[in-house]
């Protein structure tokens, strides 16, 4: 069977080219589409969704934030509330960093994660004193660690 010639970056796709390139289930993406407002596929006869560039983009943040930065259902729809859709993919696009400087890249990473430490350490009681938010920086950075080794 000849293979067909790849879609123009503006083209539209299918739920399952999207959910192909995302490595995710296509029922996934209908749950997210119920979850996140900002999901709009456009549908058309018979309930097909073709999804729009910004849409791709859009379910690829969305994606990052739940399996990538960990954040549940409720905190990725808060953070995206309090932040707009145009910020996280400014972020996912150059993380506010400069490709080319990879120190600058994990500082700025390590920032974030210590944002994250605390704001999980205050919302479950987790930290008691400086000794408490010592030992989850220290296990941060075991994960990272672990992290690394996994990629290579």
């Amino acid at each position: 069977m000849p293979s067909r010639p790849a879609k123009s970056a503006n083209a539209f796709r299918t739920i399952s080219e999207v959910a192909d390139s995302m490595e995710i289930p296509q029922h996934v993406l209908r749950f997210w589409e119920s979850k996140f407002s900002q999901i709009c596929p456009m549908k058309r006869g018979g309930g097909r969704r073709y999804y729009r560039p910004e849409d791709v983009e859009i379910i690829e943040a969305i994606r990052k934030l739940l399996h990538e930065d960990g954040y549940t259902i409720k905190g990725a729809q808060k953070y995206l509330r309090e932040n707009g859709v145009k910020k996280i993919l400014e972020s996912y696009h150059n993380d506010g960093v400069a490709d080319d400087d990879p120190q600058e890249a994990a500082a700025a990473s390590r920032v974030d994660y210590d944002a994250q430490i605390l704001s999980i350490a205050k919302k479950s009681k987790l930290v008691a004193d400086a000794d408490g938010l010592s030992n989850l920086k220290d296990l941060r950075g075991r994960l990272e660690k672990i992290r690394r080794i996994l990629k290579v």
